[in-house]
């Protein structure tokens, strides 16, 4: 009898603090408030992306793709030579001709891209000038290196925080509060540029003849923000 006693005992107490602490964790919060505020600033657009590409058609799917590989390797061996540009052959597609009945194949059409990207606007742009003697311009962009990116979020911190804690001020006083604690705080970036409008820039002629057009470049600036997102609980007298 006194060890069944004792094991009831053991039960209630062991019962008695799982609902105390049940109850803590549902114990509701009050003056809880969500605040947002943000920093942002304009950054220049620091890298320059350039895809260029070679097409053509043949019957002979062997001679075509020859043809291209020459095209491709010769502009890659130029490009090689440039420092400072980061190069890659982005997608290569080879697809057949069809008759007016699209029954029969009658020849077969390539494409190959070459991808440019780099931080030196004008070692990237005179070489865009020379590979356009035998490439084509497929596009041209404008946008923040990742580590220009990093270094701009990093200096927008403090200001977002800065932000985010005299709104929480102005909040607690709004409120009658005596004071204010923070519950939670995210931080968040955003800002990515839109695609640069190619119909700003223009192939400019050189007034040699002898000498490969360059592109007219203006890279322009994308805002980059960050955001302080987060609740606080306002302390009442």
């Amino acid at each position: 009898m006194h060890t069944v006693s004792r094991a009831s005992t053991t039960l209630v107490l062991a019962t008695g603090l799982f609902a105390s602490f049940a109850a803590l964790a549902d114990e509701p919060r009050y003056n809880q408030v969500s605040l947002r505020a943000e920093a942002s600033k304009e950054v220049a657009r620091d890298l320059m992306v350039v895809t260029l590409y070679t097409e053509a058609q043949n019957t002979d799917p062997a001679k075509l793709a020859n043809e291209i590989t020459t095209s491709m390797n010769k502009a890659l061996e130029k490009a090689r030579a440039v420092k400072d540009v980061k190069l890659s052959q982005d997608s290569r597609n080879s697809y057949p001709i069809y008759d007016n009945k699209n029954q029969k194949i009658t020849g077969w059409r390539e494409r190959a891209e070459l991808r440019l990207e780099s931080a030196n606007f004008p070692a990237l742009s005179k070489l865009t000038g020379e590979l356009l003697q035998d490439l084509k311009m497929g596009g041209m962009d404008f946008a923040i290196a990742p580590a220009t990116r990093k270094s701009s979020e990093d200096a927008l911190l403090k200001d977002a925080i800065d932000a985010f804690k005299a709104r929480a001020q102005l909040t607690t006083e709004a409120l009658g509060g005596k004071g204010y604690k923070v519950v939670n705080l995210n931080l968040n970036s955003s800002g990515y540029p839109h695609p640069y409008a190619r119909g700003a820039m223009m192939m400019k002629a050189s007034m040699d003849a002898e000498a490969a057009p360059s592109p007219e470049i203006e890279a322009g600036t994308s805002q980059v923000s960050l955001s302080a997102d987060g609740t606080i609980e306002v302390l009442m007298p």
